[in-house]
């Protein structure tokens, strides 16, 4: 999940960097565009991504592109003062001023796509920028320090899993971003002390969580640190000389503990004056900041009343379906959610809570993946190179984690894409859910669309790394659906209701997100709604509404986006009648990258003009 600031800096952080590495070539000028104009705009592009880059180091090793003259970059953390939040302030309003420079009348195809998105981005950011002075300049939590957000919740599995170390030089860096990391959380800290003198304070289950997770790593042992541990055997295994693991020990009991320590410290003294509110409707400007959020996310208009509607329309049908299905397999008694419970607690559909039974479910997934994996030449007429690999998550942050999410790879594919799942409970995973969580995080989902956009040539480097919510998730929940007419339920009808409980599920956020931060409903009202909707366990759904009063308005770019990718096929397979191809129109979908859902329109529509010519 990103926030508004790391989806700027993404969007722009390869372009200057990848001609020199030789990984990618920049597109050509699509035949209708001005050339000349085209030209401009890249240029303009590669100076963006030459700034960014700079900004957010930690994209570069992501991108697995931290080495030649890049290596400087991996040894840095980005600046998270409020000085350096003021400064994107002004440098988002210069790249808007420099975008419209072009002339984008000369642009057509998919260099008028490139403009329109990376307008989109900056765009956004400024909107919020300008609205608020809180959430860490526009960020799309409005707080800095919670279960979900804070370096000292994604930076150790960030450099353990994505910092590779293989020289001696890359272990140093590991070692000096240890002691940026300790930099950084103090800088999240004067940003978390200024916004709560701005009136903005989370919610006190969100401290709760976060204190809860922060004293895990206060009380772990530090040669069990992930941080330490990571550097300790990497090190070993590569037989780099120098005593890394002492190193590595002292800087996280020095520098990094405190700081966690004072961030902790901090959560105590502000928890006994939080509130219990979980919209963002009580915090300055919450209305306008939910609004911009859902924005963001969901790449439309769409006014929360409108979403919320929407939502229980959905819940409605869907749970007819439900039924239906329910009842074919003699399931007939209580409402569909008491049907759906009784069906997550049977101990037939459950596995143990073990870490050998854990192992044997992930093997089960990977079964899984190569089996739709056959599938794919039918519908998709490009097909991912980089493979997809299914992990726990980390033991130290699943308490807190949602129940599953993707790590892409990286752009030459060195680096696989990482599905994670959440295993802290294996009864919160019935075996007839699983199937669904699989193809929505993996294949036909995230990894094949992530993959795709990696892969493509001809599509300039700024948009490879451009992610939205409504464009990613909403192809994710797509893919859900598009696994049922791929086959993949056959002779599985509780699988099939898995995966309409997945999009009753996604439904059901339209109504409770909206709920919490549009219309007043308190966390313990969409916990309610939550469970007696789905029949999911409390503790999935106490989860699950907790990310939603930390990441306002992105539960809600599921269903929105899947609806749009819907609809377009709809519309291109009426326009195209017996000249429809799935594979062609998922390839002019996918192949442009991620879009914001107003431009995917455009290009399927230029799509569809070009099928009938």
């Amino acid at each position: 999940m990103l926030d508004r600031r790391d989806l700027l800096l993404r969007a722009a952080t390869i372009t200057a960097a990848l001609p020199v590495l030789g990984l990618f070539s920049v597109g050509e000028a699509d035949a209708a565009s001005n050339p000349q104009e085209v030209a401009k705009l890249n240029a303009l592009f590669d100076t963006f991504v030459d700034f960014n880059l700079k900004r957010n180091p930690e994209t570069a090793t992501g991108l697995g592109i931290d080495n030649g003259k890049l290596a400087p970059l991996k040894s840095r953390l980005t600046d998270y003062s409020l000085a350096a939040t003021e400064k994107e302030r002004r440098d988002c309003k210069r790249m808007i001023a420099e975008l419209k420079k072009i002339d984008r009348k000369k642009l057509a195809g998919i260099d008028a796509a490139n403009y329109d998105t990376v307008m989109f981005v900056l765009e956004v950011e400024d909107e919020a920028n300008s609205a608020f002075d809180y959430g860490g300049g526009g960020s799309n939590s409005p707080y800095i320090l919670s279960q979900l957000t804070g370096t000292y919740q994604f930076m150790p599995d960030f450099l353990d899993t994505q910092h590779s170390i293989e020289t001696k030089a890359d272990a140093d860096a590991y070692l000096a971003r240890m002691t940026a990391l300790a930099t950084a959380m103090d800088q999240e800290l004067e940003q978390a002390k200024h916004d709560v003198a701005r009136g903005v304070t989370p919610p006190d289950f969100v401290i709760d969580k976060a204190l809860t997770l922060m004293q895990t790593f206060l009380d772990t042992p530090v040669s069990d640190a992930t941080l330490v541990a990571s550097i300790t055997r990497r090190a070993k295994e590569k037989g780099l000389p120098g005593s890394y693991a002492d190193k590595a020990a002292t800087i996280y009991s020095s520098k990094i503990i405190p700081a966690l320590a004072r961030q902790a410290a901090f959560l105590k003294e502000i928890r006994k004056t939080a509130v219990h509110d979980a919209g963002v409707g009580r915090l300055p400007k919450g209305a306008d900041f939910y609004r911009i959020a859902l924005k963001q996310y969901t790449t439309s208009d769409m006014a929360p009343a409108e979403i919320h509607e929407t939502g229980l329309k959905l819940v409605t049908s869907l749970s007819e379906e439900i039924d239906a299905l329910l009842k074919s397999q003699g399931i007939v008694d209580g409402t569909v959610g008491q049907r759906l419970t009784a069906l997550t607690a049977d101990p037939k559909y459950i596995y143990a809570n073990t870490d050998e039974a854990k192992d044997a479910l992930i093997a089960d997934l990977n079964a899984k993946v190569v089996v739709v994996q056959a599938k794919l030449p039918e519908y998709f007429g490009t097909l991912p190179k980089t493979g997809v690999e299914i992990r726990r998550v980390p033991q130290a942050t699943e308490a807190g984690a949602p129940g599953g999410y993707y790590q892409p790879g990286t752009l030459d594919g060195s680096r696989k894409g990482i599905y994670y799942i959440n295993l802290r409970d294996t009864a919160e995973w019935p075996k007839w859910g699983l199937p669904t969580l699989t193809f929505h995080e993996s294949i036909p989902g995230h990894h094949l669309q992530g993959s795709l956009s990696n892969e493509t040539k001809g599509l300039p480097l700024i948009r490879k790394m451009i992610w939205f919510s409504g464009y990613g998730e909403g192809w994710a929940l797509y893919a859900e659906q598009l696994a049922v007419e791929m086959g993949m339920y056959q002779g599985d009808v509780l699988g099939h209701v898995g995966q309409l409980q997945g999009a009753l599920f996604r439904a059901v956020r339209l109504v409770v997100d909206t709920g919490m931060h549009a219309m007043g409903w308190s966390r313990e009202k969409a916990i309610a709604y939550y469970v007696d909707t789905l029949g999911a366990k409390e503790t999935a759904a106490v989860t699950e509404i907790e990310r939603y009063c930390v990441w306002p308005g992105q539960a809600c770019s599921y269903m929105l986006g899947k609806i749009t990718w819907l609809n377009l096929r709809d519309q291109a397979r009426v326009a195209l009648g017996d000249k429809f191809d799935i594979r062609k129109f998922h390839d002019a979908g996918l192949l442009s990258g991620a879009l914001p859902l107003t431009v995917l329109g455009s290009v399927i529509g230029d799509y569809i003009t070009q099928a009938k010519a």
